[in-house]
């Protein structure tokens, strides 16, 4: 799809059009949630432009990609519009992920128990990618209460918050940079 015109002037008034064209608040909890797959994408982004060519940032963007097709799926309100076949995720993503989590753990030494995030700045930014995919499981979650949401959506955003959690492990663990654990002062 060609983009020709970036402005549209009809959300200047806090409004903006779903899928199908329904105008909703754009406080709406449908716009929260693909907006925050959105943030997600943006971040995943910057960690592609600090990482070397490979094997990670082929899944990274591959991942990107996705996102997409997670945003068109959150953007149409399924009570009023049909969806787009670009609002689904291709079959086996989710197994993909876990694919990819199972050979990182298979890499990485025993795990020594609750870690703080950080390390490498890759890996910093794997942490931060991490967090913004729970809130945005959060957001779907939240829509999820009150409209319809696919549910291959939210096992996609659950299963790839445990990808860059172990994201982060490999980032650190190639580097040779040790993670700190977490210390419990209350013992």
């Amino acid at each position: 799809m060609k983009i020709t015109k970036v402005y549209t002037r009809k959300g200047d008034q806090g409004m903006t059009s779903l899928v199908g064209g329904k105008r909703v608040s754009k406080s709406n909890v449908r716009i929260e949630a693909y907006g925050t797959v959105d943030e997600l994408s943006a971040h995943i982004g910057l960690l592609i432009a600090q990482l070397p060519e490979g094997h990670e940032k082929e899944v990274l963007l591959r991942i990107q990609n996705n996102l997409f097709n997670v945003c068109t799926n959150l953007a149409t309100d399924q009570e009023d519009t049909p969806l787009y076949p670009s609002a689904y995720l291709p079959e086996g993503e989710t197994e993909f992920l876990e694919c990819e989590v199972d050979q990182i753990m298979k890499e990485l030494p025993e795990a020594q128990g609750f870690i703080l995030p950080g390390g490498t700045c890759e890996a910093a930014q794997a942490h931060v990618c991490r967090t913004i995919c729970r809130r945005t499981e959060r957001r779907i979650v939240a829509l999820a209460d009150v409209a319809i949401v696919s549910p291959e959506i939210q096992g996609y955003i659950n299963r790839l918050s445990d990808y860059f959690f172990v994201l982060a492990k490999k980032l650190n663990f190639l580097a040779g940079k040790s993670e700190k654990i977490w210390v419990n002062a209350c013992k």
